[in-house]
C-alpha cells in the first residue's frame, strides 16, 4: 500500500474575509504542493471564517462565498483539498468541499448541527443526510465537520463501516476553553480505536469577538495513540506520511466492531456515496517524520489564549493602538502586560488618573510598570474635576450621607478621559475588569467598564494573579508590589475589595465557579461546604447585576462558560435561589 501524505493547514481565516481567506488558503496549497502532499485540509468555514452568524442570512454573501471556491478549485492542480465553504441548495449547509485537482469531486454537509454553548447553527443551517468516502484503489477516505466527530453514531462509523474508510478526516472550528485541547484529544483517540482507522483533526486558529480557536490540530492512529499534533495559538501546516496498511490487520485482530447490536439495520439507511479519485501518492517520496508539539502548561496556555484574542480582535477590526487605564494594581498591570506583548509596546499607551484617594504607591507602581514594558504613560490628575462634580451635585446630594455615588464619580471621571483620548487619537480602550468583578458587579457602568474590548472579563481574579506570577517568570514586568498588595479601588481612604465584598478572592472564585459556570444551587453549594449566609450573598449580587453584564464590552472567552452568548440570562427575572 502506498503511503498517502497528508496535510493538515490550521489557518487564521477572518469572518466575512473572504478574498484575504482565499488568499490564506491558496498560499497554504502552495506549499504543500510543494512539500509533496497529496491531501490538504483546511478547517470548518475556512472561506467564510467561523462563525459568520447573521451574515448567513444574506444571500449575497452565500454567492460571493460560492465564487471564492471557485477560485480555490482552480488552483488545486496536482493535489487534493477538503475546504470548508457554506453550500447552497434548497437551503443552506455547513459544508465540506472535497475538490481533486481543479474537479469539484463530492461535498460533505455537516450532520450534526451544534445549538448549545456558545453555537447556534441550528439557527442557520439545515443538517445533511448522506455520507461520502473518497477511495484510491487502496485507500478509502472519509471526510465530515467538527460536532460530526463528537458522536460515536456520527458520520465516521457509516464511513468506516459501511465505507470502508481507513482514515476519516475531520474539519472544525473547535473554540478554546480551559482544558479543552486535553478534552478534543481523549475524545479523537477514543474515536479512532472505535472505529479502527486513522484519524485526523483539522482545527481553526485564531480570535473572533470573544472566541478564540487554538489550533492544536492532530492525527491518531488506529490504536488511538498520538502521531502528530500542530501548535496551539498558532498557524500551523502539519504534514504527515501515513500508511494505512496496519488498519486493515487490525481490524482483522479486534472484529469487535462487526458485532454491534443493531448497528447494520441502522447503517441500511444512511445513504453513503462512493467517490473515486486519483491521488498523486508516490512511493518514491523521502518518509517525513510527523511532528508532535508540545502541549502548553495551564498558564501558558491562558496567556496565550488572551494574546492571541487580544492580537485579532484589535487587528482584525482595524484599530492599530490601544490604551489601558492603569490603576498601580493587578488587573490593569495584566491587562497592559497581555497588550503590549500581543501588539508590542509602541501600540499601547497607558494613562494613570490619580484622585485624592490614590496612594503613592500606586503612582510609582503603575510609572515602574509603564517603564518595565516600555510604553507610553499619560498621567492626568483628575482630582480638580472630582471637585467640580462634588460642588456641582452638593445641592441634590445635600440630605445624603456620602457613599457609594461619590466613589463612582471618579470612576466614571476616567472612563470619559479614555473615551476622550480614544475619540481623539483612534485608540481601542481595553477594560481591566476580571470575572470575579463582573460577576458580582464590583465595577462602575461608564467608568471602569467603559471600553471597547474586556480582555479579562472572564479571567477569574484568582487566575489573574495566577497569570501575572507566570509571565513574570519570563521576564519581571509586572512590579513584585503590585503582587503581594492588598487590591483596592482606592475610591475612598483605606479601601480594600476584599472588605467591600463578600469573602476573600479564595473563597469567592470557587462559589463563583459553581454558580456561574456549573448552575448549582445554593443547597448544593451548602452542602460542598461553603457558608451559607456568603452563599447567599454571593448568589443575590450575581443576580441582581445581570444588567451591568448585558452592557458591558465583549470579552475573551477562556473558561466553559462566559459571560455573553454562552450565559444568557434575564435582566428582568424575579427566580431567585432559595
Amino acid at each position: 500500500m502506498r503511503r498517502l501524505r497528508l496535510g493538515l493547514a490550521q489557518i487564521n481565516s477572518t469572518v466575512g474575509d473572504l478574498e484575504g481567506n482565499v488568499e490564506k488558503i491558496i498560499a497554504e496549497i502552495e506549499r504543500a504542493r510543494e512539500l509533496g502532499v497529496d491531501l490538504i485540509a483546511f478547517p470548518e468555514l475556512a472561506l467564510t471564517g467561523y462563525p459568520p452568524e447573521d451574515l448567513l442570512l444574506k444571500p449575497s454573501f452565500i454567492a460571493a462565498n460560492l465564487e471564492a471556491l471557485q477560485e480555490v478549485v482552480h488552483r488545486t492542480e496536482g493535489i487534493t483539498a477538503i475546504v470548508g465553504f457554506v453550500d447552497r441548495g434548497g437551503d443552506i449547509y455547513n459544508a465540506a468541499a472535497v475538490i481533486h485537482d481543479r474537479w469539484l469531486a463530492g461535498i460533505h454537509h455537516k450532520a450534526f448541527l451544534p445549538n448549545y454553548s456558545v453555537f447556534d447553527e441550528e439557527r442557520y443551517f439545515a443538517a445533511g443526510e448522506e455520507v461520502s468516502v473518497f477511495y484510491d484503489g487502496d485507500l478509502t477516505f472519509g471526510v465530515n465537520i467538527c460536532e460530526d466527530i463528537w458522536y460515536p453514531d456520527g458520520p465516521a462509523i457509516v464511513q468506516t463501516l459501511a465505507g470502508g474508510a481507513q482514515l476519516i478526516i475531520n474539519i472544525s472550528a473547535s473554540p478554546y476553553y480551559q482544558g479543552r485541547g486535553r478534552e478534543r484529544e481523549r475524545m479523537l483517540a477514543t474515536r479512532a480505536t472505535d472505529q479502527a482507522a486513522k484519524v485526523a483533526f483539522c482545527n481553526l486558529v485564531g480570535g473572533q469577538d470573544e472566541l478564540v480557536f487554538d489550533g492544536r490540530s492532530a492525527i491518531f492512529d488506529e490504536r488511538g495513540e498520538l502521531l502528530a499534533r500542530g501548535k496551539e495559538f498558532e498557524e500551523d501546516l502539519i504534514v504527515a506520511d501515513l500508511s494505512l496498511e496496519g488498519v486493515l490487520g487490525h481490524r482483522l485482530h479486534d472484529p469487535r466492531r462487526r458485532k454491534e447490536w443493531g448497528l447494520r439495520e441502522r447503517l441500511e439507511g444512511v445513504p453513503l456515496k462512493r467517490v473515486e479519485l486519483r491521488l498523486s501518492r508516490s512511493s518514491a517520496k523521502e518518509p517525513l517524520r510527523p511532528r508532535i508539539a508540545e502541549e502548553l502548561g495551564a498558564e501558558e496556555e491562558a496567556y496565550s489564549a488572551l494574546v492571541l484574542g487580544t492580537r485579532d480582535y484589535v487587528h482584525k477590526n482595524g484599530f492599530a493602538r490601544v490604551l489601558v487605564g492603569l490603576s498601580g494594581g493587578i488587573d490593569s498591570a495584566l491587562v497592559a502586560t497581555i497588550a503590549a506583548d500581543a501588539l508590542g509596546r509602541e501600540n499601547v499607551v497607558g494613562a494613570f488618573m490619580p484622585s485624592r484617594y490614590s496612594s503613592g504607591e500606586s503612582r510609582e507602581d503603575a510609572a515602574q510598570l509603564a517603564e518595565n514594558l516600555g510604553i507610553k504613560l499619560l498621567v492626568i490628575e483628575i482630582d480638580e474635576t472630582f471637585q467640580a462634580y462634588l460642588k456641582m451635585l452638593e445641592k441634590p446630594f445635600s440630605e445624603t450621607e456620602p457613599g457609594v455615588a461619590e466613589e463612582n464619580i471618579q470612576a466614571r471621571i476616567r472612563g470619559n478621559i479614555l473615551m476622550a483620548l480614544s475619540n481623539r487619537f483612534g485608540w481601542l480602550v481595553l477594560t481591566t475588569g476580571n470575572k470575579s468583578e463582573f460577576s458580582l458587579g464590583y465595577t462602575t457602568l461608564y467608568g471602569d467598564m467603559a471600553g471597547g474590548f474586556a480582555v479579562i472579563k472572564d479571567v477569574p481574579k484568582t487566575l489573574v494573579y495566577d497569570l501575572a506570577h507566570y509571565r513574570n517568570s519570563l521576564s519581571p514586568v509586572i512590579p513584585e508590589r503590585i503582587l503581594t498588595k492588598p487590591p483596592s479601588a482606592e475610591l475612598r481612604p483605606d479601601q480594600e475589595d476584599e472588605a467591600d465584598l463578600p469573602a476573600a478572592y479564595a473563597v469567592l472564585d470557587p462559589i463563583l465557579k459553581a454558580y456561574v459556570e456549573e448552575d448549582r444551587s445554593l443547597w448544593e453549594l451548602v452542602e460542598l461546604g461553603f457558608d451559607e449566609e456568603t452563599v447567599r450573598r454571593v448568589i443575590r449580587l450575581v443576580d441582581r447585576n445581570e444588567y451591568k453584564r448585558r452592557q458591558s464590552p465583549v470579552g475573551i472567552r477562556i473558561t466553559p462558560r462566559a459571560f455573553g452568548r454562552d450565559r444568557r440570562l434575564p435582566i428582568t427575572n424575579r427566580f431567585s435561589e432559595r
